[in-house]
């Protein structure tokens, strides 16, 4: 298939890997040049060579019949979130059973009552386990591929409910809870990567974005069940969930790119052919588009040192532990973790369990908002708008309880404003800072560190969830309630001026151009072969 010139051929496809052309010696080689942007003369779209050869006419007449589908492509994302939703569920599970062990004995396994220091270790230890767990995903989805690390997380998920199961005592939670963080960590790590591999530029922002929804599905499966089950049967329904998502994923296919990766080029073209819903022959030029790739970000061995003295890796590092950050300093494992807590603190006028359903529904909804506009609006927008829904729903949720806590007022007219704030605050965070830190981080980093560079920003999210979990009741006994979502809604202030000032836009933008803003140089994504910018 011969090269053309410009992106219109590019866009709809893999797009971030078409940087550098298949070097001649390849069997299924189209360019000769190794040197992104400079195209083969001896067999270009008008030599003789090129029009005799039915290897090309063949894919070319392939690909210009088949038009294909991106349906596969959301329904491989789909089923890898189901992972997900068995790790929002896990998440939930301490908003309505925490609390119960903490206030009766009824139902309670342990035989007494659990103390708010040991509350606060139950929910924050899933991120140490997290921390730790980031870097063995990593160097698994490095070396045995996407699908085998995603599948491997079910041994995690299924020790961690055992250890819930028989727990007798507060050690054993904490051991689960750290368990479970390994388990999340696999899901964080390896599913942004399989769903930025496995789909086209036109609807990689969407399949990217669906984390933060699948999340929600499963938070919200955990506050609709847990009130109203007893101890037993809310951990068979959690358990369940990761035994259905291996079931599932394990019919689908691999991500292409890493199969290219250790060199199964025949398993690659079938599993794009699946993805892209068309014949083995019309994905032949993009699997040479995807090899290309592969074969110049793996031409030498990278070290985790080249993430730091490279300068568009250094700085996408940067992005993207900060937002990573800004992620967790939001308050949102706060809000999750122990939303129940939160209405029964503020007196809220609906019963705790309730409320907490319905910010759970909200959460979903709004989750499913970003996937339809990521594409459209951009990135930068969508953190704008979600930063600044941030800080007028905390804002006002800390007025609330001061007027309660410190005043002493009478805020019976105003009992809404805590549900109130926190649809507002779940349902603009869940457009934005929830799923779009990891869309950016599948879209910022060259294919040689990404695993590498995920490792890190999961590991910096966590570490930053696990000082906000660990610490929010402490801060909350020296300051108060309402300062706490004060400090947050501060932080979310500055996540908006970061946003506008130095986080470059990566909407439409193949990994080249990406890369080319990053080090600081004129990408020559959209220059001909002339050496003039194409229009």
């Amino acid at each position: 298939m011969a090269p053309t010139h410009g992106n219109e051929e590019i866009e709809g496809r893999y797009k971030e890997y078409a940087y550098s052309p298949v070097p001649a010696s390849s069997t299924s080689a189209v360019y000769e040049s190794t040197t992104p942007g400079k195209y083969s003369a001896e067999i270009g779209a008008g030599s003789p060579d090129y029009r005799t050869n039915s290897v090309f006419e063949k894919c070319r007449v392939a690909e210009m019949a088949e038009k294909g589908s991106t349906l596969p492509q959301y329904v491989a994302a789909a089923v890898a979130n189901l992972c997900v939703v068995a790790t929002g569920a896990m998440l939930g599970w301490t908003s309505p059973k925490l609390g119960l062990l903490s206030t009766t004995l009824d139902d309670n396994p342990l035989g007494r009552l659990m103390t708010p220091e040991e509350n606060s270790w139950t929910g924050s230890l899933v991120a140490v386990g997290a921390m730790v767990g980031s870097f063995i995903a990593g160097y698994a989805a490095e070396r045995w591929g996407r699908k085998t690390t995603l599948l491997a997380s079910v041994v995690p998920f299924t020790i961690g409910w055992a250890l819930i199961a028989s727990a007798k005592v507060v050690a054993q939670l904490y051991a689960a809870r750290l368990i479970f963080g390994v388990a999340l960590s696999f899901a964080f790590t390896a599913v942004p990567m399989y769903c930025g591999e496995i789909a086209e530029t036109s609807v990689r922002g969407a399949v990217g974005s669906f984390l933060q929804l699948f999340i929600s599905f499963g938070l919200l499966y955990a506050y609709a069940i847990g009130p109203y089950v007893s101890y037993l049967v809310f951990w068979i329904v959690c358990a369940v969930l990761p035994l259905i998502f291996f079931g599932c994923f394990m019919l689908m296919p691999e991500s292409p790119y890493f199969l290219l990766k250790v060199g199964k080029r025949e398993e690659a073209i079938k599993a794009l052919a699946t993805l892209r819903s068309k014949s083995p022959a019309a994905v032949q030029k993009e699997a040479d588009e995807m090899q290309a790739a592969v074969d110049e970000a793996f031409r030498e061995e990278v070290k985790l040192s080249d993430l730091f003295k490279v300068k568009a890796n250094c700085k996408a590092l940067i992005f993207t532990c900060v937002m990573a950050a800004f992620q967790q300093l939001s308050g949102i494992n706060i809000v999750l973790f122990y939303m129940d807590s939160i209405f029964k603190s503020a007196k809220s006028s609906l019963p705790s369990a309730i409320a907490t359903i319905i910010v759970g529904s909200v959460q979903v909804v709004a989750s499913g908002v970003t996937p339809i506009v990521v594409d459209r609006l951009g990135r930068k927008m969508l953190l704008i708008f979600s930063g600044v829904g941030e800080v007028l729903s905390l804002g006002a949720l800390g007025i609330y309880l001061y007027l309660q806590d410190v005043q002493k007022s009478d805020v019976s007219s105003i009992q809404f404003l805590p549900v109130l704030s926190l649809i507002v605050f779940i349902s603009t965070y869940c457009v934005g800072w929830g799923p779009l830190p990891w869309t950016v981080m599948g879209e910022m980093f060259a294919s040689n560190v990404k695993s590498k560079a995920s490792g890190i920003t999961v590991c910096i999210c966590w570490l930053f969830a696990f000082i906000m979990t660990k610490f929010a009741s402490n801060l909350q006994e020296v300051f108060g309630n309402y300062m706490l979502y004060w400090i947050c809604g501060v932080f979310c202030f500055i996540s908006v001026v970061f946003t506008v000032l130095v986080l470059p836009e990566t909407k439409g933008k193949s990994l080249n151009e990406i890369q080319d803003e990053l080090n600081g140089v004129k990408s020559t994504e959209n220059i001909d072969l002339g050496g003039s910018s194409k229009h």
